[in-house]
């Protein structure tokens, strides 16, 4: 049996209509009827059993009938960095890192660095993050932020208890490193990172990781990492 149809909903009451946009997906590429069970969720860990009780041109309204806590989110969390990509290439970064469990996205600008950022740009990851989170059935959304520069993404990932930074210039032998109770990890953009970005990383408490002795693409680069430390905390078993 499929699972209900999941929609994000930020506020939730017992009875109410959905949001312009999900309801305009719901009616006409969801074909959502009268008497159907769907899931809401809002981004606090939490979701809401509830029935369609009307579809018209107006939109769709639902009775809540139940709430609990999802026991889908990850126990940790893990807050990846990653610089910002060419293309559509920071969208799937973002996509597979919420599939993952990441529970905080940040993108950033650094030396070496080609592509930019916008406000509108950074709209569609955070729409991308949340319908990534439906599809996956999580029931929080990941925050996702934008840093202006390395060094203040760094310091953002500060008060993690293990902080992971791959370099594809670091020997592929003899590195340990611990997933610890959350974890803030660190990819760059296609050029990769300079000395001096590595030095201010090691100066604020990163620990150089790589990622084996082939060079990947960075995309491929930030979902390897994200599955490691998942794997690592548990929650890939």
């Amino acid at each position: 049996m499929a699972a209900p149809k999941r929609f994000f909903v930020e506020n939730i009451t017992a009875e109410m209509a959905l949001p312009e946009e999900e309801a305009r997906h719901a009616k006409n590429a969801l074909r959502i009827a009268e008497g159907e069970e769907v899931t809401l969720f809002d981004g606090s860990g939490r979701e809401y059993s509830a029935v369609v009780t009307r579809v018209d041109k107006r939109g769709v309204s639902v009775h809540v009938v139940r709430e609990e806590v999802s026991d889908r989110e990850p126990k940790r969390e893990v807050f990846l960095l990653v610089g910002a990509l060419k293309g559509d290439k920071t969208e799937l970064v973002v996509q597979k890192a919420t599939e993952l469990g990441v529970m905080r996205i940040g993108v950033f600008a650094s030396r070496y660095c080609a592509a930019y950022m916008n406000e509108n740009k950074l709209d569609r990851l955070v729409r991308v993050a949340r319908e990534a989170a439906k599809q996956c059935l999580r029931a929080t959304v990941p925050q996702v932020e934008y840093f202006d520069d390395l060094e203040s993404a760094l310091r953002a990932g500060q008060g993690y208890a293990s902080k992971l930074f791959a370099c594809e210039f670091l020997p592929p032998v003899g590195e340990k490193w611990s997933a610890g109770e959350s974890v803030c990890c660190v990819v760059g953009s296609e050029g990769g990172f300079s000395e001096e970005e590595y030095a201010l990383a090691e100066g604020l408490g990163y620990h150089g990781i790589s990622l084996g002795r082939r060079i990947l693409r960075a995309e491929t680069a930030a979902i390897a990492l994200t599955s490691l430390v998942m794997y690592e905390l548990g929650e890939l078993r």
